[in-house]
């Protein structure tokens, strides 16, 4: 699967040639609750033609559902799904994202992508990651309040302290599998010549150098918060070195392969679950605030010309709200339409994507968090 962090930050799904096709589908990730995915997936696919043989000739409408109908006959990619998933694709454009979470079953075709829940997915308050740690090994894992799972290190993170030291390690005769993260307790250290200075040399600058791999290729792109869970020893070690301003002052005090995943899901949130309610709690305050001082909205018409001009600092939209619509490029007026209709998307998606290109920060917030009953609330800059 694609990696949705990655072309989110780079901009890729901002502006594209169009048909822009946008389909979500919840998945399931076992046996024999995953046998109906890409049955439904088809029919979604069908639904996905219908609406662009509308404006579209066959000879523009085929190219572009071939890799979602290559898709749907990919038996391996069926059998490792997530919990949800999300396929874009545009003239020269294919892409597919899993997600940890289940998505309502959609599909829009218009002159841009629908990313409002992209944007969930990445500008809810409830993810984090989870750095996995001790002397000679570590594992990252992504999760939020459902779901915990192992991602892929990215190129240029040491997963060893072998690959991290290479020629430098000070103690050649010792293998990885002497720094296993096995669950049977810390590892057994064995080898010639080696001394506790030594191995405490080793392991400060194997912590040095995966907090910086770390910070440059997951924390500051993700800008997820990151907890710390090892052992005691490797925690003070590990935050005598740290640079990453991500790195959360509680972490899980246990070796993490000692622990099942869904076991230390439960251990992190806990300790991210009090700053989720807090920020949300923040946020709701912070618009009360900006309202009552004439700088913030809540109607749709006032907050797309803001939008527009640059004035939105953040804007809170409701999950599971849709008002099909169009906004004016160039007025910021908002018209109401059709959903079904081809080039037309969701009002609340486009304001989310417009405040984004301006430069603010956008919050998907459950319904039973939101402030107003609008779908949306704006906090301005001025």
């Amino acid at each position: 699967m694609d990696s949705l962090v990655n072309d989110y930050a780079a901009g890729l799904l901002v502006a594209h040639e169009p048909p822009c096709l946008s389909l979500y589908q919840p998945t399931h990730r076992h046996h024999p609750e995953n046998q109906q995915d890409p049955i439904r997936f088809r029919n979604l696919v069908k639904a996905m033609e219908k609406s662009l043989r509308q404006k579209y000739p066959t000879r523009e409408v085929q190219p572009l559902l071939e890799p979602f109908q290559a898709l749907a006959d990919d038996h391996d990619f069926w059998n490792h799904t997530l919990d949800g998933l999300a396929v874009l694709g545009a003239p020269g454009m294919f892409r597919v994202y899993g997600f940890q979470r289940p998505v309502a079953e959609l599909v829009v075709v218009a002159d841009s992508f629908h990313i409002k829940p992209l944007m969930r997915i990445l500008q809810s308050a409830d993810r984090y990651q989870v750095l996995g740690l001790n002397r000679g090994e570590i594992k990252l894992f992504e999760g939020n309040r459902d779901a915990l799972d192992e991602v892929e290190l990215a190129q240029g993170v040491p997963r060893t302290i072998t690959e991290a030291l290479g020629e430098e390690l000070t103690e050649p005769y010792h293998t990885v599998a002497s720094y296993g993260m096995g669950a049977g307790g810390p590892a057994m250290h064995h080898g010639h010549g080696s001394k506790k200075d030594e191995v405490d040399i080793d392991a400060e600058r194997f912590f040095r150098a995966v907090d910086r791999a770390v910070l440059e290729h997951h924390s500051r792109p993700s800008g997820l918060p990151l907890m710390l869970a090892a052992l005691p020893e490797y925690h003070t070690l590990f935050r005598q070195v740290s640079h990453n301003p991500f790195l959360m002052a509680e972490g899980i005090d246990i070796n993490p392969d000692a622990l099942p995943v869904d076991a230390l899901r439960d251990r992190a949130w806990r300790v991210v679950e009090p700053q989720y309610h807090a920020r949300l709690t923040g946020l709701v305050e912070e618009f009360g605030g900006a309202k009552s001082k004439g700088l913030g909205a809540d109607e749709l018409a006032q907050v797309a010309e803001a939008a527009l001009a640059g004035r939105v600092a953040t804007l809170l939209i409701e999950a599971d709200r849709q008002v099909p619509g169009r906004i004016d490029d160039a007025t910021g007026r908002i018209t109401f339409d059709d959903l079904a209709r081809p080039e037309v998307d969701d009002l609340l998606d486009d304001l989310g994507e417009l405040v984004l290109k301006m430069g603010g920060q956008v919050v998907v917030v459950p319904a039973e968090r939101m402030p107003t009953r609008t779908g949306i609330a704006a906090i301005y800059r001025f």
